[in-house]
């Protein structure tokens, strides 16, 4: 499970609600999302919680971020978002820590994220949540290779990519973690 048990059950029935809010059976999903059946039923029942990977497949399915997903399961946002109140998700397969700094809001057009991504791990998304995204990475710390479209970037402390969603793929490259800021804003 992640970090918040609670959470984690919130954001099982939010992806349960999704998929019957458009009538779509597990097998529907499962043949969209490309993930089996018996792993979604798993994670609407919140027996297991969802990698980084499958949380980007079915925000694909569903037209949405992560962020804006994840902050569906949360009570609406605040203007001031204390360090202790900022919704924390950990992805347990690989590590990756994800920080929502600046939730998702309806009115407004971007969100800040801040990842932590321990040596040697390595996630892949193998299609945009939203297309046509635009993203600000900005390395703090480690080093980073960040694979868009299939083009590699090697990023080192300081250095910041700018690029629009797509396939994408991190890999931490060590000897420490890769942590960082990301910043994505709707078109």
């Amino acid at each position: 499970m992640g970090i918040d048990t609670a959470a984690d059950e919130r954001l099982a029935q939010r992806i349960a609600e999704l998929r019957l809010e458009r009538g779509w059976t597990l097998e529907e999903l499962a043949r969209l999302a490309d993930v089996s059946r018996s792993t979604l039923s798993r994670v609407e029942r919140a027996e297991v919680s969802p990698t980084a990977a499958l949380l980007g497949r079915l925000c694909a399915v569903y037209g949405r971020t992560m962020s804006r997903l994840l902050a569906e399961v949360e009570a609406g946002p605040a203007r001031l978002v204390r360090a202790g109140d900022q919704q924390v998700w950990r992805d347990e397969t690989t590590g990756f820590v994800r920080r929502s700094v600046s939730p998702p809001h309806g009115s407004l057009r971007a969100e800040m994220i801040e990842g932590r991504l321990p040596a040697g791990a390595d996630i892949a998304y193998d299609r945009a949540c939203v297309p046509g995204r635009e993203h600000h990475l900005w390395l703090f710390e480690g080093r980073l290779e960040l694979t868009v479209d299939g083009e590699a970037q090697l990023l080192a402390a300081g250095d910041c990519l700018r690029y629009v969603s797509g396939t994408t793929r991190f890999r931490s490259l060590g000897p420490d973690e890769a942590r960082y800021a990301l910043v994505a804003v709707e078109q």
